[in-house]
């Protein structure tokens, strides 16, 4: 718990500092408008079809009785509209960061900078920054899909699917959306997603603490457009904390 605290903190702080710049959050909100339109679309058209998605998804109970069959489709819409507000949240900020790479990463390197800099830092091509960016997020995605398939599955159950499985999938959600907002740290000195991974192993209620506000404020309609922003300086953050405390374990 103590972990997720500093985790919200950082979201925060990420909050605070891009106030006193809002040069920054101009910058970091550029790329983000065009990605939070297209996922704004998807979840408006995915909502006002969600009932005959449902109900194509659950063709074995159309001879069941009214209130059954209603409960187990408003389980699968809600399971259904979950996992995928979960997946289009993470092709979203992955998409959104690496096309928006080499923005992030001036916003990085000033946030760095007033923080007394990257000693490891190194430097990268924009290109190399979009591939890694557009390979990872993929590989997150697939990852992720692997959790959220399961759970869809298990939010067919009624009360089960409406209470327990929206939470399991908003924790989900915040870890993988974690590991791609302290991406372009990462990438500044070298490091992958195995990395990235590895270094968060450890520190999953960090992680967890600032994806959470992170994706649970970009569900809000076009409220990424600062939320994203806000919760890349907050991996930034996030990044410095972990690395530090890794080469000290490693000192």
């Amino acid at each position: 718990m103590r972990d997720f605290v500093k985790g919200l903190r950082l979201f925060g702080r990420g909050a605070a500092i891009l106030l006193r710049s809002p040069r920054l959050l101009v910058i970091g909100a550029l790329p983000v408008v065009v990605t939070a339109t297209l996922l704004v679309a998807g979840m408006v058209a995915l909502a006002f079809g969600i009932d005959e998605l449902a109900a194509w998804a659950t063709p074995f109970a159309d001879d069941w009785a009214e209130g059954w069959r209603t409960a187990v489709r408003v389980a699968a819409g809600v399971a259904l509209f979950g996992a995928t507000l979960a997946v289009g949240l993470l092709g979203f900020s992955a998409l959104t960061l690496a096309v928006g790479g080499p923005f992030y990463e001036h916003i990085a390197e000033k946030v760095e900078d007033d923080l007394g800099g990257a000693g490891s830092a190194v430097e990268l091509p924009w290109w190399r920054l979009l591939w890694w960016g557009l390979r990872d997020g993929i590989l997150l995605m697939l990852r992720s899909l692997m959790f959220t398939l399961p759970l869809v599955v298990a939010g067919f159950v009624p009360v089960l699917g409406q209470s327990v499985v929206p939470v399991l999938m908003a924790l989900v959600t915040a870890w993988f959306l974690a590991l791609e907002l302290v991406a372009v740290s990462f990438y500044r000195r070298g490091m992958d997603l195995r990395q990235r991974r590895l270094a968060f192993r450890g520190r999953r209620g960090l992680a967890l603490g600032l994806g959470l506000p992170a994706a649970l404020l970009c569900a809000v309609p076009f409220a990424a457009i600062v939320v994203l922003p806000v919760a890349f300086v907050g991996g930034v953050l996030a990044a410095r904390e972990v690395l530090g405390s890794t080469a000290t374990a490693v000192a």
